[in-house]
């Protein structure tokens, strides 16, 4: 199954034999630990546990048994035919040099913002008049509802969303260290949690 979770570090570069430069982002990824196989009308999946965490609720000490005390926890969809099953750990050997994944992350947030921030918005003229109009979203519309429709682009709370940058290449795999390098940018601040899926098989994230 390529599948893993793992920890944003930094953005890098990367130096190919003929000397050419790739940006890449690496990733602290694995070694996962698989909690639970779960089976649904159309597919299975596996819950599996990344970090280590000093303190866990009781719960999920009578759940995780032996296993470990996990500081992030989600759930990742097995692809047909493959078998896994509870205490399988999951490391960065199923990967390898050119490998095309998707990744998964939170992306940063940046507050309440304006709508040229936010939607990218134009913003009015610089002049002739226009005191203090620049950045302002103008007309929101018919005033005959009597309320603004869902969806209107306005000024609001802009990033910490969940956020999937597909297609992106694998340029290292340091197995040593448990390091994976991603060509391109990861949705994140550092430190942040990202699920890194293969677009090989038929592999289903939550």
């Amino acid at each position: 199954m390529k599948a893993i979770i793992g920890k944003k570090i930094e953005m890098t570069q990367v130096f190919k034999d003929d000397g050419t430069v790739v940006p890449v982002t690496l990733v602290q990824a694995g070694p996962c630990i698989v909690i639970e196989v779960r089976e649904y009308q159309d597919r299975k999946a596996v819950v599996v546990g990344f970090g280590n965490r000093n303190k866990i609720a009781k719960p999920q000490q009578k759940q995780w048994g032996d296993l470990g005390s996990f500081s992030h926890v989600c759930e990742l969809g097995i692809p047909e035919g493959e078998e896994l099953k509870r205490g399988d750990e999951i490391n960065l050997s199923v990967f390898e040099q050119g490998d095309t994944v998707d990744a998964v992350g939170i992306s940063k947030g940046k507050g309440f913002q304006g709508v040229v921030k936010r939607h990218r918005f134009k913003g009015g003229p610089a002049s002739h008049g226009h005191k203090d109009q620049l950045r302002m979203p103008g007309s929101i519309g018919a005033g005959g509802p009597q309320h603004v429709f869902k969806g209107k682009k306005m000024p609001g709370r802009m990033g910490g969303e969940r956020v999937t940058v597909k297609n992106l290449e694998i340029v290292q795999v340091n197995e040593k260290d448990g390091v994976l390098a991603i060509k391109g940018a990861i949705p994140g601040s550092r430190g942040s949690i990202i699920q890194i899926i293969g677009t090989q098989g038929s592999i289903w994230q939550k």
